[in-house]
């Protein structure tokens, strides 16, 4: 929607608040919690609006808050954790959060299972979160535990300065073996689920490079600049090189049955960023889990 020309110079929290009729914190929540953007990019909540400036707010459920039940995750192991952040490997299979429609176990639920106190910023069902990985990818991924933790990692996310470390085994061999994919990532236009390279979308940038290469795919070490939903998968299937066993976009389900793969071969292997706390520089690093690393092995064989 465009920012009316009476909110022109208001701040990003309080023009919300007017144009939705919520309180101000309210509305400054979900700017924190990355639900509000302002012409495609994600301000701060004090940033200044200008009238005619595109505004995309993804509102809370009206049916009412969704809540995060404490319960036993399998297979989620804790890499990290002090009083600012606790750091998380991811199992397939696990959300980040809850949400609408998802009834299986979630990071959240989990942390909550084992005590874990964790920053009350953000929407009551994902305080603490400040990114988030697939459904269907595993690896290593921060949560916010003290409210410094969470307004500083989301400030760098937010910034970029947060390295954010994946490997992926796609199809065939990229040519070249090492580039960036610069294309913009939006919803697809006919099909909700999935996301696609749109010239509407929002800017993306991936970049790779090849560690290994097999006759029938290829190990890739990939960076992201930005966090879209799905970039990864929706980047490699642009280029003909779909992740292995990612029916969604476009692989082979004959290769995906010969390496006995049930899900896309992704994961976030590393996370690196300045300790919010200490102001540190760290890094934490996530192995393969049993499925992928079969396929591999599978694969080399």
């Amino acid at each position: 929607m465009p920012v009316p020309d009476g909110l022109e110079g208001e701040r990003l929290d309080s023009a919300l608040a007017r144009l939705f009729g919520f309180s101000r914190s309210k509305a400054a929540d979900l700017v924190e919690d990355g639900r509000v953007l302002v012409d495609g990019v994600a301000e701060s909540k004090s940033a200044r609006v200008r009238a005619g400036g595109w505004l995309e707010v993804e509102l809370p459920d009206p049916a009412g808050p969704i809540r995060v039940v404490p319960e036993h995750v399998e297979g989620m192991r804790i890499v990290h954790d002090d009083a600012d952040v606790v750091v998380v490997d991811k199992p397939v299979g696990v959300a980040v959060h809850p949400s609408p429609g998802w009834t299986g176990p979630t990071v959240v639920g989990g942390l909550a299972g084992q005590g874990f106190r964790i920053s009350t910023s953000g929407a009551a069902e994902r305080q603490g979160v400040v990114h988030r990985l697939d459904v269907g990818t595993s690896g290593v991924m921060v949560v916010a535990k003290s409210e410094v933790a969470y307004t500083s990692l989301k400030r760098q996310f937010r910034e970029r300065t947060v390295e954010k470390t994946y490997h992926a085994l796609v199809q065939g061999h990229p040519d070249p073996s090492r580039g960036t994919v610069d294309a913009p990532v939006g919803r697809h236009p006919e099909h909700d689920y999935k996301w696609a390279v749109v010239a509407d979308g929002k800017p993306s940038v991936t970049h790779y490079e090849t560690l290994e290469a097999f006759p029938a795919a290829s190990l890739l070490e990939i960076h992201l600049e930005t966090g879209r939903t799905h970039q990864i998968r929706v980047h490699m299937s642009a280029l003909r090189h779909p992740c292995v066993a990612d029916l969604t976009y476009g692989a082979d389900p004959t290769l995906a049955a010969r390496l006995k793969l049930t899900r896309q071969w992704l994961h976030a292997v590393g996370l690196g960023f300045e300790h919010p706390g200490t102001g540190e520089r760290v890094g934490f690093e996530s192995p393969y889990p049993d499925d992928l690393a079969r396929a591999l092995e599978r694969l080399a064989g």
